[in-house]
């Protein structure tokens, strides 16, 4: 089993292997009343990229990653959220201990109804799937597998912030540590799937045993790649197949089905597996390509991971489909 990919064959059924042919989802073909909503700014959220990618490889415990963390704290609030964080230890696939910081910005903090927005925003320290076997061990600059799925959040928090009309339930927007310290490509041994998303599994034992649970969770992961769509993912259509089903409509609605095929697609280790872990609901926006020479395409763990490589009108599709599915169910 190659140790980098995150798509990783969980043979208790949890998940499928990626890339194999599954059959097409029976959605409803109901048409869905449609309400007003505010317009995702692509170029807003590619500035976002920009902002992060500035900084430097933001690897869980470095320079970058601190002066990042406190500028994603500030940019939140600056947005009318009320931003917690969660310190706490992880450890790596090696045994190295390491702090980590989960980043939750609340949006509307007073309601008890609440939905979930997450994405990792930590660079996978070593670019492992690159080409060039000199560049394995160097940080991944991070533009699409990282930063795409906080900007993505970011713009929907500005917008949700100049909205004329408010929602009437909150959103708890997280941003998950050190998902991408899993065990890199050239290492030995070092375990499998618990090696990575050590964040998203800190926070999920927190989560697990409170009663405040938000209703549902949508996952971001590298969300601005060229040529990148959407297949349903399996432990998300596990687990919340409504949820799925639902958001894949209104994609194709407002214009977007070419990004979201309806067709089912392979299984993930990815951060919504501990959020539904926790007992919420969750589902994970992420690409699959079903050619080239990585699933997560081209730039996945690679130096070439950079803002230039960014597609703003996939940016476009799936903020704005998600702005439309949030203003839905207001």
């Amino acid at each position: 089993m190659k140790k980098t990919l995150i798509i990783l064959l969980v043979a208790a059924g949890l998940l499928s292997a990626c890339g194999e042919k599954t059959k097409t989802s029976s959605q409803e073909t109901d048409t869905i009343a449609l309400q007003p909503c505010p317009e995702f700014s692509e170029d807003s959220a590619f500035l976002w990229i920009e902002k992060q990618c500035a900084f430097g490889p933001r690897v869980t415990g470095s320079e970058a990653w601190r002066l990042c963390g406190d500028w994603l704290c500030r940019e939140f609030g600056r947005m009318g959220c009320i931003v917690e964080e969660q310190r706490g230890k992880v450890t790596l696939w090696d045994g190295t201990p390491l702090n980590a910081r989960n980043i939750t910005a609340r949006y509307n903090p007073e309601e008890k109804r609440r939905v979930l927005l997450c994405a990792h925003w930590d660079s996978r320290p070593w670019a492992d799937n690159d080409e060039d076997e000199g560049n394995h061990h160097i940080p991944v600059p991070a533009a699409n597998d990282g930063a795409s799925g906080v900007a993505v959040m970011l713009e929907i928090a500005r917008l949700l912030h100049e909205a004329d009309s408010a929602l009437s339930y909150g959103i708890d927007f997280v941003c998950f540590d050190a998902e991408d310290m899993g065990t890199p490509d050239w290492a030995e041994d070092g375990g499998g799937a618990e090696t990575w998303c050590l964040g998203s599994q800190l926070w999920s034992k927190e989560m697990a045993g409170r009663e405040d649970k938000p209703a549902y969770g949508i996952l971001f992961d590298m969300v601005g790649g060229y040529g990148a769509t959407f297949s349903m993912e399996e432990a998300s259509v596990r687990y919340a197949k409504p949820l799925v089903d639902r958001l894949w409509k209104i994609a194709g609605q407002i214009g977007y089905g070419h990004y979201f095929p309806m067709r089912d697609g392979g299984g993930v280790v990815d951060d919504h597996l501990y959020v539904n872990r926790a007992g919420i609901p969750c589902i994970d926006i992420i690409p699959y390509h079903e050619y080239g020479p990585s699933a997560f395409g081209h730039t996945w763990h690679t130096l070439s991971d950079t803002p230039d490589n960014i597609d703003r009108k996939v940016l476009k599709a799936v903020g704005q489909s998600v702005v439309q599915l949030l203003y839905n169910n207001k």
